[in-house]
C-alpha cells in the first residue's frame, strides 16, 4: 500500500514538473542597496497566472481592461511574434544612474533595471503574456 501511494504521489511531482516545465515561470528578483534592504525572489509557475485572472475581482479585471484595451491586441501580437524570433536585444539604455535592459531569451521577456537604489529583475514567457492579454481582450468590451 505505502508503495503505491508512494509511487502516485512520485507520479504526481513528474508531471507537475512536466507542466511548470513546458508552461514556464514567472521571476522576479528585487535587490536593494541599502544597509537592510530587502532581497525578494519570487518564481511563480506560468500557469497559475491565467488561473488567478478567473479567479480576481470582475471590477478590478474591467478597470484594468479599460486601461489597457487600446494596447491588448499589440500586445498579443507582439508577444507571440516575440517568440517566434531568435534571442533578441530589444532596448540598452545607460545613463550615470541607470542601466535599462530589455531583450527576450529562451522564449522569455527579460527586464533588467540596475540603479544605485535596487536592481529589479523581471522574466515572464512570452507564451503567458499572449495567453493574458487575448484573456483580457476576450473578457472586455465588444468593439
Amino acid at each position: 500500500m505505502f508503495g503505491k501511494v508512494m509511487l502516485g504521489v512520485l507520479g504526481t511531482t513528474v508531471l507537475a514538473g512536466v507542466f511548470v516545465a513546458q508552461q514556464g515561470l514567472v521571476r522576479v528578483r528585487v535587490v536593494e542597496h541599502k544597509e537592510g534592504g530587502d532581497r525578494v525572489n519570487l518564481y511563480v509557475p506560468a500557469a497559475v497566472i491565467p488561473v488567478a485572472l478567473k479567479l480576481a475581482p470582475e471590477e478590478k479585471i474591467r478597470e484594468a481592461i479599460e486601461r489597457a484595451k487600446e494596447w491588448l491586441p499589440a500586445v498579443r501580437i507582439a508577444s507571440k511574434e516575440l517568440a517566434r524570433l531568435p534571442d533578441t536585444e530589444l532596448v540598452e539604455v545607460r545613463d550615470h544612474r541607470e542601466h535599462v535592459r530589455i531583450r527576450t531569451r529562451d522564449g522569455y521577456l527579460e527586464i533588467d533595471v540596475e540603479s544605485d537604489r535596487e536592481d529589479v529583475q523581471l522574466s515572464v514567457p512570452l507564451k503567458m503574456i499572449e495567453k493574458v492579454a487575448q484573456e483580457l481582450h476576450a473578457r472586455g468590451p465588444a468593439s
